[in-house]
């Protein structure tokens, strides 16, 4: 008996898995357009994008592409520059890691750009954390830290440790 291939029921959510990653063919940009990276998602069908020609612009997620291409941080899409507003741009196509490190070998993409990565491309940025530590000498009490001190009674130790530790009982 045949697989059942039908969209009802459970069979829903087989159907979506059953194609086979085929190659298409890769899109280079054309004028109007440009190749950038997700800096960050916004919600509501935007996200932050850093072109690679030095820009940050907001993008829009266009309705072809909603719930059904999921767009990441850090992955490498094709943006459409709008004329009227220059900030703003219309996601056109996502790439695949594949796609991407092909752009990159073909010269679209620039040597500084981090493929399949969360951190954006950009000259001279280190992703080193710097610390620096200073040696910090803090003065104890001699008199805090023996437990049967001589010239004190046993109520002035429990006077003295009071505020820093619970009451307890001292045997000397």
């Amino acid at each position: 008996m045949p697989k059942n291939k039908g969209k009802g029921g459970k069979n829903r959510r087989r159907g979506k898995n059953e194609k086979e990653c085929e190659k298409r063919e890769l899109v280079f940009k054309e004028d109007g357009q440009e190749y950038a990276q997700v800096t960050k998602m916004l919600g509501n069908g935007r996200l932050e994008a850093m072109c690679f020609d030095g820009e940050k612009r907001l993008a829009h997620i266009r309705g072809k592409m909603r719930k059904k291409v999921w767009i990441n941080q850090g992955d490498i899409i094709l943006i459409s520059l709008r004329d009227f507003q220059d900030d703003k741009a219309d996601v056109i196509q996502k790439y695949t890691t594949d796609e991407a490190r092909n752009l990159k070998a073909y010269g679209e993409l620039p040597e500084n750009a981090k493929i399949n990565e969360t951190d954006t491309f950009g000259p001279g940025e280190d992703d080193e954390c710097n610390f620096e530590f200073e040696e910090v000498i803090i003065p104890i009490s001699t008199s805090l830290l023996d437990p049967c001190p001589l010239s004190y009674s046993t109520n002035d130790l429990f006077a003295s440790l009071l505020p820093f530790t619970k009451p307890f009982a001292v045997v000397c």
